[in-house]
């Protein structure tokens, strides 16, 4: 393969644009996780339900964000000079993918063992870590949302086709992340009646 067709598959930008895409989309699910918290009475089957909703779009953000690493640290032409995230992104980044799969792994770990006597020690570090977790992300959120415009408009530069097939593929794959979570969200949310759960997405 010559450097031109190497350069023309890498895609920086769109790999950029995905990930923003998602984020986008996780931002507003994190968020609707977080004000069942208002009321978990009445709606901790609604929680456990968004809990598994958000392992495909999660899972989906974390492969690019790996991408890019990959790409940039092996020496790719186009992720080079584009260059690596800013400062506090990387920094805070592999706090805020840790500290999100230990609360969705410990959320796992209490949906699968089911209710028992103060939940065992899995709710205790479900805290604990959910605690850490808004700690970090709000500080990354804080220098992640301000560029989600520019990360989410067109692609000028590139052909029209260019545009269409990748533009395509990016809504492909959040679809997919998103439909992977439905699935696994409508398997399961129905065991948070071993909580106290209404085991119903209808209060």
């Amino acid at each position: 393969m010559t450097t031109r067709e190497s350069g023309q598959r890498a895609n920086p930008a769109g790999n950029e644009r995905l990930t923003a895409m998602t984020g986008t989309v996780l931002l507003v699910l994190f968020v609707a996780e977080c004000l069942t918290l208002l009321n978990m009475g009445k709606l901790l089957t609604l929680h456990f339900f968004l809990g598994m909703l958000v392992l495909g779009p999660v899972g989906l953000k974390v492969g690019s964000v790996l991408w890019r690493f990959t790409r940039y640290y092996t020496g790719s032409a186009a992720y080079v000079r584009r260059g690596p995230p800013g400062p506090l992104q990387r920094v805070t980044g592999p706090f805020v993918l840790l500290t999100t799969l230990a609360v969705l792994g410990t959320g796992i770990m209490l949906l699968v063992e089911g209710g028992g006597p103060g939940g065992g020690p899995w709710i205790q570090w479900h805290h604990m870590s959910f605690l850490l977790w808004a700690l970090v992300i709000l500080i990354h959120l804080a220098s992640y949302v301000p560029r989600l415009p520019r990360m989410l408009s067109g692609q000028p530069a590139e052909r029209a086709r260019t545009v269409l097939a990748a533009r395509t593929t990016r809504w492909l794959l959040l679809c997919g992340s998103l439909g992977l979570g439905l699935g696994l969200a409508f398997a399961t949310y129905h065991l948070s009646a071993e909580w106290g759960g209404s085991g119903s997405l209808i209060p």
